[in-house]
């Protein structure tokens, strides 16, 4: 239908067009026009003549035709005259032929076709509508001429095939098909309809287009189903139709059958089809998707949609901008325009959907649910749920939940979310509200991967989004960081000093925000306060103009906390201006904008600088803590900004530091040191004795003598005021061998004599001569060692990176110094009860409780016991302490491995007794590890003459190796968390688990990963080396010589065995690696893992195949593990690796392995087996390895169950299986938890019969169930031999959810296989009922020793058993055999079988019986109720009475 609006367009179009023609066709259709006119009725035809006399004069040329009449008497005049006509119907046919004379005019043509002219005669009334039809529709109208004009019409569409459209100025195939539509009646349909159909097959894209797009007002109902079928087929044979052919069908009324074929063609095309068209493809599919198929239809169309094609031009577009011209890259702009705005499109259209259409939007999150594989997801399920949440009010929880869930199975990579800011920013603008509602609540989070999801949210959309959204995400970020909340402040500031970083001059708008953090920081600590003024320091001092208000505020924050009284507010004020300091001091780049004033900048930053460092220095000389904190944070300032320091501008502050240090700490070597000391000084660990020239000495005894017994500053007579003390020895050294690095690019020649000088000490044989002194002379012997261990750990960190191989000698001495410092310091300590040490990390407190030597062990093991009580999911109310203990519970975080590893380690180790010790010592640099590389080294000693006299061969020692693997274990279990360690939402008190990890926090978990990844050579040839010795040793237990050093040996290459696999063990679990950006640096790790077994053949491998060699290369050392805690930590490694991802082979290997330990006997090397939590907790972990990955659970749980415990059963009191050396009387709780546990599982894991299961498939399920039932019952009668407390629980707690997974998963199965399967059925309920009298049994057992703690379990455990006999019951009903069911009463009895005499049971005497019966082959009875209890002499469980025993 052609509107007015169109008609007047195209009039003018015509008229232009006309104006445009040459004059002689201009003067030949005037000619026409005026012979019309002129010529008078007597030439007009039939045609003419009857249309005159019914109301309608043709008009030539570009006026249009007019009609006098009302168009309904118009029909009805023409009929008439027709009909009435003399030569009727022979006048149709010149009726008809005078039309197609008068039409092949095109001119007459389309006046023909457009609406008719109401004729408007002044002074009369107009009694025609306003709007009349064309003359072809008029005439359509009359049945009489309706298929005769219909095939005119048709016949005349091919003159215009191709025409192009604009050459006349009208479209005729579209005008002509118009017709068509809305007729009020049409002759033959069908016909018409056919002949549109060939008319599609034949003709150009443009005019089918009309042709379908207009079929749905041509079409009668009855036909509709007919032509979509053949739109259908049409739209599976190309894609130019794609759109017309959908938007006909859309507007079509199909049955459910039709619309779901129709919708599966549609969803073939999606793949291929074109951009521009998709989002018409998807409103269609999307439109008719129904509840039923809801969800199978969008999971199709998730997987078809790919929005990498639409991401395609944006990168071919990048590309062009740099190769390519202007004209080029401007096409290439369009290009991507449309491609986004189809994007929007099509993100519009699924808004749409998920607003108005409940099922869509339920539909949608379900299909994301179902997705399994990580590959599975794409960019569009992270948009979709985008849109969900801020679309749908209704499903807004649900989509955040499975956002959350998809981010922690690592199936939403932060990768993926880059992706989809970058590419699709303009769409998911849109959702902005939700993806700040959805950061700030992933912050909460307890899951490491959701709370970086949730930062890596707010980067993305600062770097995407416009100006307002920026200042939104900055305000959100200030409004975590004032919450309090330890790991949103944390994740905050790291969020707000990355975008410092990446987008200084944009968060510089912002600065005002992010200043107001400053009225909170009584809630940050030093890290955190560190972080905060890196911030705003950037922000002051990269813009001198914008950032100078930042400035102002700093200096007097700053100001104000150096000038406190409050130790807390000091440390803040030395942190802040300490960062300052760096920014000031950053070397500005030759581009800088304000380099061109070069001698302003300079001595404006100087007086900055002097200002700074000089009211730092009056704050800090007279404490001795304040100082040492202002050393350290100066030394981690250029160790951090390492190169990037103006160091002119520090060159008066380094000149002081140089001259400070020697005269300080530093003194001549002379054979007597003068002065009254609490000891004799003694000069000791010199390693430059052959050097007596100038020789120099630290001078520590002294210094600590002046320090503690004066308490007066020991520099007092100095001319400074500066306060001189042995607390800054070894931070000061620190920032002068940093500096001097600096200052030398790298080389530490000027202070190298500080590696090798003595320390003014004491005699430390110490053996016997501790008892006799007083408690002051043990504490100042004690604080003097730890200042000589931190200082040879400042040395070490120092030199360590030397290549000089006699310095690489002296280090590795020094490292020896310390094992033996740390032997005399532990007996010092076991004799100085209630000392605290002088503090070695100054920028936390110091930790509130007093270490004891005595008291580490224990203490360790109760707040290992406390956090996995505070971790474990499954605390029931009646497990008691006792409990826990027995059924040994596997350790939660590697946190209590390290606890257990040092508190069970045997006296021959020092480090055993120095755990709780460590918040006192210096931390260790990352580079010293790089020790772990030395092989041997030679360390030359010359002769007077400078000739080589001998060569000492120095060794990394195990002691040595100890050491260091300790502390690397310390530190990676720090800051490499693993898959599963999870936040503990409401921690009860923060304490100090930063102390000792300052340095090692300033790096990220990836470039400690890295660093560990470079030592995996060194690490891989130690582990092979302890492999080695192991071998040996099991090869020569026979002799036995010295056996008090083999044993201490032992335990010392056991230890260090144990801390190379607890490293390995730590950087694999890694979570980090699951993220897509460390897959290089994995590969890297299991390439060196692989390439011990395949040198030089690894670099092409693939990743499943360097994991394969990985696993194969761990698993060779099974043969030489030591102890029972090493194969436990073995094992856990193994499944790290091996979980990338678990294959078949594999899974039989661990099963193996688990089996192999399980079935060895551990003893100790002084000949006691191995036992305790830590061999409990281990044997839990590996018995739940080996069922788990065992191929047949059940026949594993019969075999020990029947074997293993058999042989203990009939063994000695203390003796354990012969099969399983693992199990004794002592571990059986442990094997007989982790058995019903696992047993209960794997049940739940026989899917539940159906109606329409085989007899095979019931069989097959049945025979499975008699295996568990027939375990069950044996592991429930071995409560009668191990009647402990802990076995009962167990059995109570297991016994209830068995009950409750038969009646769920069985009973449906004994339904439908009851006729079928007789026999087997009954003899499964009779094993059964037998369990679950014993169960009974136990439940009065409860009742009678008044156990609160069993009896907890009993009603829940009633109450099951009550429903197994209703349940049977119902199964005999079903079956129609409830005749087979018989009644009784069940006697309450303990564990032997014995009956519970009570009163009510006496009264009713022999009366009653237990109601044994023999019944009916027709099928089974079972318990039945009957009674009820009087007094509690038979238990009840829920509302009911109790359960009763009867049987077939």
């Amino acid at each position: 239908m052609v509107s007015k609006r169109k008609l007047s367009k195209v009039d003018a179009f015509e008229e232009s067009c006309k104006t445009d023609l040459p004059k002689t066709k201009k003067s030949r259709s005037s000619d026409k026009e005026n012979a019309s006119v002129f010529s008078g009725l007597e030439n007009e035809g039939v045609f003419e003549e009857l249309l005159r006399t019914s109301g309608i004069v043709l008009k030539a040329g570009e006026g249009q035709n007019e009609i006098a009449v009302d168009q309904m008497a118009f029909q009805k005049k023409l009929c008439l005259a027709l009909e009435k006509h003399p030569t009727y119907p022979a006048v149709v046919k010149q009726f008809i032929s005078g039309l197609e004379s008068h039409i092949k005019d095109r001119n007459q043509f389309k006046n023909c076709l457009l609406p008719c002219t109401p004729v408007r005669t002044e002074g009369s009334r107009n009694l025609v509508h306003s709007y009349c039809e064309s003359l072809i529709k008029l005439l359509l109208g009359i049945k009489i001429l309706q298929p005769a004009v219909i095939t005119l019409l048709l016949e005349k569409i091919p003159e215009f095939f191709y025409d192009i459209v604009g050459t006349f100025g009208t479209n005729f195939p579209r005008l002509i098909i118009n017709q068509f539509k809305w007729l009020d009646r049409l002759l033959d349909s069908q016909d018409l309809v056919r002949k549109l159909m060939q008319m599609v097959s034949v003709s150009p894209v443009p005019i089918q287009h009309d042709i379908i797009t207009s079929l749905p007002e041509i079409l009668e109902d009855s036909q509709q189903s007919e032509v979509a079928r053949e739109l259908s087929c049409l739209l599976k044979q190309g894609r130019r139709l794609t759109v017309p052919i959908l938007d006909a069908l859309s507007r079509l009324d199909l049955d459910a059958e039709l619309v779901a074929e129709v919708r599966q063609s549609a969803m073939t095309i999606v793949p291929s089809v074109k951009l521009e068209d998709l989002p018409v493809v998807v409103k269609f599919i999307l439109q008719n998707v129904k509840a039923a198929d809801a969800v199978e239809v969008i999971s199709d169309l998730r997987k078809s949609l790919d929005l990498s094609s639409c991401v395609l031009p944006l990168q071919i577009h990048s590309s062009q901008k740099k190769i390519k011209s202007q004209v080029q890259a401007s096409s290439s702009l369009s290009q991507v325009t449309t491609s986004q705005n189809c994007v929007k499109l099509l993100f519009d259209v699924i808004k749409l959907a998920v607003r108005f259409q409940k099922d869509v939007s339920e539909a949608w999150i379900k299909a994301i649910e179902n997705s399994t594989s990580v590959s599975d997801h794409k960019v569009l399920d992270l948009i979709v749920l985008l849109l969900i949440h801020s679309t749908n009010t209704r499903n807004r929880k649900q989509a955040a939940k499975v956002l959350r869930s998809k981010i922690r199975l690592g199936c939403m990579p932060e990768q993926l979310m880059q992706n989809a800011f970058q590419n699709h920013s303009t769409v998911i603008k849109d959702f902005f509200p939700s993806i700040l509602a959805l950061a700030q609540t992933f912050l909460h989070s307890a899951h490491p991967a959701v709370v970086s999801f949730g930062s890596c949210m707010y980067k993305q959309a600062f770097a995407a989004f416009d100006s307002y959204c920026q200042q939104e995400v900055v305000s959100a970020l200030v409004t975590h960081v004032c919450s309090g909340s330890e790991t949103e402040l944390d994740i905050s500031l790291d969020v707000l000093r990355d975008l410092v970083v990446l987008h200084t001059s944009l968060l510089m708008r912002y600065a005002t925000f992010v200043k107001t953090i400053l009225d909170s920081t009584q809630k940050l600590n030093p890290c955190q306060i560190r972080k905060l003024f890196y911030i705003l320091s950037t922000l002051a001092f990269s813009q001198k103009q914008e950032g100078s208000y930042i400035q102002d505020d700093m200096h007097m924050v700053i100001r104000k906390w150096l000038s406190s009284t409050v130790p807390n507010h000091k440390q803040m004020g030395i942190i802040g201006a300490v960062s300052m300091i760096g920014s000031v001091a950053l070397k500005r780049s030759e581009g800088d904008a304000a380099s061109l004033e070069r001698p302003e900048l300079n001595s404006e930053r100087d007086e900055q600088l002097s200002t700074l460092l000089d009211l730092v220095g009056f704050c800090c000389e007279q404490t001795p803590e304040v100082l040492a904190l202002y050393y350290d944070e100066f030394a981690s300032l250029i160790e951090k900004q390492k190169g990037n320091l103006d160091l002119q501008l520090l060159d008066d502050f380094g000149k002081s530091l140089v001259e400070d240090f020697p005269s300080d700490f530093v003194v001549d070597l002379s054979p007597s040191v003068h002065g009254s000391f609490l000891f004799p000084v003694k000069p000791l660990y010199n390693l430059d004795e052959d050097q007596s020239q100038d020789a120099i000495a630290v001078n520590l005894l002294p210094l600590l003598s002046q320090s503690e017994l004066g308490r007066v500053p020991a520099g007092a007579s100095n001319q400074s005021k500066r306060a001189v003390s042995p607390l800054c020895l070894s931070p000061c050294f620190r920032l002068l061998r940093l500096y001097t690095a600096e200052q030398n690019s790298g080389s530490l020649e000027e202070i190298d004599a500080l590696l090798g000088c003595p320390l003014y000490l004491t005699d430390l044989e110490v053996e016997g001569k501790l008892d006799p002194l007083s408690k002051q002379e043990c504490e100042f012997l004690c604080s003097l060692l730890f200042y000589a261990l931190n200082w040879f750990r400042e040395v070490v960190n120092a030199f360590c990176q030397q290549q000089d191989a006699e310095m690489k000698g002296k280090v590795l001495t020094r490292l020896q110094n310390i094992t033996e410092l740390q032997n005399v310091l532990g007996k010092c300590l076991a004799a100085t009860p209630g000392y605290v040490p002088p503090p070695a990390t100054f920028d936390s407190e110091a930790p509130e409780a007093v270490p004891s030597i005595n008291a580490a062990g224990p203490a360790r093991k109760r707040g290992g016991r406390k956090k996995k009580a505070d971790g474990s999911k499954a605390g029931s109310a009646d497990r008691s302490q006792a409990e826990d203990s027995s059924e040994g519970n596997q350790p939660d975080t590697e946190l209590s491995e390290l606890d257990k590893t040092a508190a069970d380690r045997e006296a021959g180790n020092p480090l055993a007794q120095l755990q709780s010790y460590r918040p006192y010592f210096r931390e260790l640099d990352l580079e010293v590890f790089t020790v772990l590389h030395c092989g041997l080294l030679t360390k030359s000693v010359l002769d007077t003459e400078m000739h080589t006299e001998a060569r000492e061969v120095v060794q990394l020692g195990p002691a040595e190796l100890c050491f260091l693997l300790d502390d690397l274990c310390w530190k990676l279990e720090h800051v490499l968390p693993s898959g599963s360690t999870r936040r503990v939402p409401f921690p009860k008190e923060r304490g100090n688990k930063d102390i000792g990890f300052s340095h090692l926090c300033q790096r990220s978990p990836k470039e400690v990963a890295m660093c560990v990844v470079d030592l995996l050579k060194p690490l891989c040839k130690h582990m092979e080396n302890m492999h080695n010795y192991f071998q040996e040793t099991v090869q020569k237990q026979g002799a036995e010589d010295e056996p008090g050093e083999n044993i201490q040996e032992h335990q010392l290459m056991s230890s260090c065995y144990q801390l190379l696999l607890l490293t390995f063990r730590s950087l694999f679990s890694w979570n980090g690696f699951s993220q897509h950006e460390n897959t290089d640096l994995l590969r890297s790790a299991l390439q060196v893992l692989a390439d011990r077994l395949k040198p030089g053949e690894t670099e092409y491998l693939p990743l499943e195949e360097l994991i394969s060699e990985s696993f194969q290369y761990l698993l060779n050392f099974q043969k030489s593990i030591p102890s029972f805690h090493c194969a436990y930590i073995l094992t856990q490694l193994l499944i790290a690796i091996a979980e990338k991802p678990m294959s078949g082979w594999k899974k039989e290997k661990m099963a193996s392995l688990a089996k192999q330990f399980l079935c060895q006997s551990w003893v100790k090397p002084s000949g006691d087996r191995e036992k305790g939590s830590q061999f409990n907790s281990a044997l839990h972990t590996l018995l739940c390895v080996y069922l788990e990955h065992t191929d047949n659970i059940l026949k594993a749980i019969e075999e020990i169950s029947s074997v293993g415990v058999s042989e203990l059963m009939n063994s000695a009191k203390d003796a354990c299986s012969s099969t399983y050396p693992t199990l004794s009387r002592q571990t059986f709780p442990v094997f007989f938890r982790v058995m019903m546990a696992q047993l209960e599982s794997s049940v739940k894991s026989i899917p539940a019969g159906k109606p329409s299961d085989s007899s095979e498939v019931q069989l097959e399920k049945l025979l499975r169930w008699n295996i568990a039932v027939r375990n069950f019952h044996i592991l429930i009668n071995l409560v009668k031999v191990f009647d402990s407390r802990p076995v009962l629980s167990i059995c109570l707690k297991y016994g209830r959810l068995f009950v409750e997974a038969f009646l769920k998963l069985a009973m449906p199965l004994l339904d439908h296989s009851f006729k079928k399967h007789t026999d087997d059925v009954q003899s499964l309920l009779k094993t059964l009922q037998m369990s679950t009298r014993q169960l009974h049994h136990m439940c009065g057992h409860s009742k009678i020793h008044q156990d609160i703690g069993l009896t907890n379990h009993v009603p829940l455990l009633k109450k099951s058993l009550e429903q197994f006999v209703y349940r049977v019951k119902a199964m005999l009903a079903f079956n129609h055999c409830q005749e087979a069911f018989w009644v009784g009463i069940l006697k309450n009895r303990d564990l032997q079988g014995e009956e519970i005499l009570t009163q009510a049971s006496e009264e009713r005497g022999s009366d009653e019986d237990e109601g044994d019966s023999e019944d009916s082959a027709e099928g089974p009875a079972e318990e039945e109720p009957s009674g009820s209890d009087t007094d509690g002499s038979e238990e009840r469980g829920g509302a009911g009475p109790g359960p009763e025993a009867a049987r077939p």
